[in-house]
């Protein structure tokens, strides 16, 4: 089993983060480089969390045989006569190689080539593939242009951090300057901008998560959240829907300015490839390919601004379709959400869906998962599984906020994280070891990562699920991942004391932290900044609690959910009204389709039979001129006769009512029982409405 978890974890971490960027990013339309740029930073830092636990047990069992070592006294000799006969003591420390051992030599140079690679993606790669995925530019050449000077600045700020980390060193007469500690300055600058942004992150995520489970567990909270975020969606829907309008104006007006034979007639071509189809076929019709171009009579954009115009076109588009899509899933979970507040006051055990899934079921699921035991787990035990998992992660966030308290106590020990690594070190439970520090640095990861995930920077940078995150957000969150991940390890290792550098402690080190270097280098640093920065975790989880963050941001004009708020209630009701509408538009859409397939079923053979009469092939070679005269006069009044059936039955199919009982819906969704209105025949009068419409273009139904 040498080196066979290792192997078996790296091939499980690729498919892990291919599946997560397959469900964010878009691999058939996104650039493949984007792609794999994201795929290998997301990779990186993932396998860094999966294998840290096998260094962890690595190191210990190295500990173990060099303590053996060096504690087992020298051979003791029996001199009977002239020859001496030795018996060695038998070691008291049981040193059995763990199940996961990784040889000598092998975790170094892994550890070097994760982390400098990552590195490198975030500070440098991912930055200028950003920046070109951004750019309007119309060739290869003008993208490079734009994103080395959009990021000559960002990496004048870096170097700028690491030449005071510099200037510091060639100051202080006791260091000398050496490959080694310019090495190790690098990374502490990497790694000090890294914890300040991990706290941040982490002091979110502590408090955010378990209290999502517990308030998920109130019965109608999801639903009014669903509500809140369809008001939300709705507006910047609207807002998106206006902005791709006003540029697809300015394309249109480009358009028609560039003729056929003027040099930028490429660059126009190339912005409206990017265009929606519908405006492409509207803009190709007003063209004119015929007509000249006089540069001397008109005014012509530039390159420049047909640069800029590019780029506001992809951003638009790109932010019109996933506004699109996270509609109709957001409506799809209010719809999921409605249908369990109302089976959770009904007493058949069944639960009814008021529409039906557009996408087949598989029918393994199908099988498991029954209407009978979707009704149980929905209605009754998920509740209680989210409360006790809210209980559950409350515990693990109090333990990590009083490990990063107390870590850098080492006598006695107050870090719990410490604690349990060392009462298994004690018994050499390497499978109790690995397993606690990946449930440790597993709950860690999530805190942060999952903040990275829900964060959201004035919709320029967001992570939308379902493939519809842009590829600046994904570069983005690639570069996030890269630079909190190994200070997040390095946490990691102080609050179990498997760092040296804040266990002070002459013990063998991991390998992870031996490709960190000596710290000692930047004393105030090692023994400043990594120490009590992460105390100030207390302070953010109690702004995070009383939601100081989410008050702040409603001052300042940005709606945030907060149950006590006007404004709050004002948009929940917005979108209840929203969801609403939307859940009518939809009932009449199936309501219609089923009456076009009812009247399709009882009436298609008349119209199948009709159909064949009239499509007889008479051969003139096999009759006389009387039997065709009087197929003729008898074809004409059949003809006759089947026109008017078949007018008749077309306008019974093509009937469907484009209004509703109002009395048939009832305000809350909790109270409404069956969902649906009622199915009246067709050509009948409903009281309280009107008399149901034959149109077959539905002109109302968005009224």
């Amino acid at each position: 089993m040498s080196g066979a978890a290792l192997g078996l974890e790296i091939v499980f971490v690729f498919f892990l983060a291919l599946f997560l960027l397959h469900r964010y990013g878009d691999f058939k339309k996104q650039h493949r480089l984007v792609i794999v740029g994201t795929l290998l930073a997301w990779y990186l830092c993932f396998l860094i969390v999966f294998i840290l636990p096998l260094d962890v047990s690595t190191t210990i069992y190295n500990r173990c045989k060099h303590a053996a070592a060096n504690s087992s006294p020298p051979e003791s000799s029996n001199i009977t006569g002239l020859y001496a006969t030795a018996t060695p003591v038998p070691s008291q420390h049981p040193c059995f190689k763990p199940w996961s051992y990784i040889p000598d030599g092998i975790m170094p140079i892994f550890w070097r080539v994760v982390y400098w690679t990552s590195q490198f993606l975030t500070w440098i790669l991912l930055p200028f593939m950003q920046s070109y995925a951004r750019s309007g530019g119309f060739s290869i050449t003008g993208k490079i242009k734009t994103a080395l000077i959009e990021n000559a600045i960002y990496y004048g700020t870096y170097l700028l951090i690491f030449g005071a980390f510099l200037i510091y060193v060639a100051v202080n007469p006791h260091l000398h300057l050496e490959w080694n500690q310019l090495q190790t300055i690098g990374i502490a600058a990497a790694n000090t901008w890294g914890l300040f942004l991990l706290v941040l992150l982490l002091g979110y995520g502590l408090v955010e998560i378990p209290r999502s489970y517990w308030n998920g567990a109130k019965k109608g909270y999801l639903l009014m959240k669903t509500y809140f975020k369809a008001a939300k969606l709705m507006t910047e829907k609207a807002d998106a829907e206006e902005t791709l309008e006003d540029v697809m104006e300015e394309v249109r007006k480009v358009n028609e300015s560039i003729k056929y034979n003027h040099p930028l007639r490429k660059c126009v071509d190339t912005i409206l490839k990017k265009c929606p189809v519908e405006y492409q076929e509207k803009m190709g019709r007003n063209m004119d390919d015929y007509e000249d171009f006089d540069e001397k009579r008109n005014a012509y954009p530039s390159e420049k601004s047909l640069v800029k115009l590019h780029k506001q076109v992809i951003y638009s588009v790109q932010r019109h379709r996933r506004t699109q899509v996270q509609w109709q899933i957001l409506l799809e979970q209010a719809f999921y959400l409605e249908d369990v507040a109302k089976n959770e006051t009904s007493g058949t055990c069944q639960f009814v869906h008021t529409f039906q899934s557009p996408e087949p079921e598989n029918r393994f699921i199908q099988y498991f998962y029954n209407p009978t035991i979707e009704w149980y787990w929905e209605c009754l035990l998920r509740p209680w599984f989210y409360r006790i998992l809210a209980v559950v992660l409350s515990i693990f966030s109090v333990i990590v906020v009083w490990s990063e308290c107390t870590f850098f106590s080492t006598t006695p020990v107050l870090s719990l994280f410490a604690v349990f690594i060392q009462l298994a070190e004690k018994t050499y439970n390497y499978i109790y070891i690995e397993i606690a520090c990946f449930l440790s640095i597993f709950f860690l990861s999530i805190c942060v990562y999952s903040t990275v995930f829900r964060i959201r920077v004035f919709n320029y940078y967001y992570l939308a699920s379902h493939h519809q995150t842009d590829a600046y957000s994904l570069l983005f969150s690639g570069m996030l991942f890269c630079r909190l991940t190994p200070p997040l390890c390095l946490n990691f290792l102080g609050l179990t004391h498997m760092d040296s550098s804040i266990s002070h402690q002459n013990t063998q080190p991991t390998a992870y932290t031996s490709i960190m270097g000596s710290m000692k280098v930047l004393s105030f640093i090692a023994d400043g900044f990594y120490i009590y920065y992460p105390m100030l975790v207390v302070i953010l989880c109690i702004a995070t609690y009383f939601s100081l963050g989410t008050r702040c941001l409603n001052l300042l004009g940005f709606q945030q959910f907060m149950g006590d708020n006007d404004m709050t209630s004002d948009l929940v009701d917005e979108g209840k009204e929203l969801i609403r509408r939307e859940k009518r538009k939809r009932q009449r859409q199936e309501e219609g389709e089923n009456r076009r397939r009812e009247w399709k079923e009882r009436y298609g053979h008349s119209r199948e039979d009709s159909t064949r009469n009239r499509n007889v092939h008479i051969d003139p070679k096999e009759s006389n001129f009387s039997d065709i005269s009087t197929n003729r006069s008898a074809s004409k009044y059949t003809r006759s006769n089947n026109r008017s059936e078949r007018d008749r039955i077309e306008l019974l199919q093509d009937a469907e009512p484009l209004d509703f009982n109002a009395e048939t819906f009832t305000d809350d969704p909790l109270e409404s029982e069956s969902g649906r209105s009622f199915l009246y025949p067709p050509f009948r009068y409903q009281p309280g409405g009107r008399y149901l419409s034959m149109s077959r273009s539905r002109i109302f139904d968005d009224v």
